[in-house]
């Protein structure tokens, strides 16, 4: 497996009042996923994730709890459209809503809604669904995975 470059990752998992989860349509590869990102230099995975949720679906948020550490090469390995392959080692979170309205940027975020958690979209990236079940296990505990 060809691995270009290592990143730290953020993702973050929202619920709404009907338990329905928020997914983003992605501008760069044009499938569903939660609402995720990168880490920037100086900036620790709780504001990481903050801020991606801000600039990518407009809503402010606060972080509840860890889900995960995710870094397996198997589904941690994302290939974008220019053929570039990034190991990302992702910091999943629960968080809730505190303010904003939800919309997408129209750049990275081309859509977002929620969606009932047995009726994901098909389009969806694939290492997306583990992190949700792992969410929806209710475990105090942190999954490494």
């Amino acid at each position: 497996m060809r691995i270009d470059d290592i990143r730290p990752g953020v993702a973050m998992i929202v619920f709404n009042e009907q338990n329905e989860v928020l997914l983003q349509k992605r501008g760069d590869v044009g499938l569903w996923g939660l609402p995720s990102g990168h880490v920037e230099r100086g900036e620790t995975v709780e504001e990481a994730a903050i801020r991606e949720m801000k600039e990518e679906t407009n809503l402010e948020v606060e972080i509840v709890r860890l889900i995960g550490v995710y870094s397996e090469p198997e589904s941690q390995v994302f290939v974008y459209p220019d053929q570039r392959a990034v190991h990302f080692v992702t910091v999943c979170f629960l968080a809730k809503v505190v303010g904003g309205k939800l919309k997408g940027d129209g750049e990275e975020t081309i859509d977002a809604t929620y969606f009932p958690t047995d009726a994901l979209p098909q389009q969806l990236l694939t290492m997306h669904p583990q992190w949700l079940s792992d969410a929806l296990a209710n475990k105090e505990a942190a999954f490494i995975r």
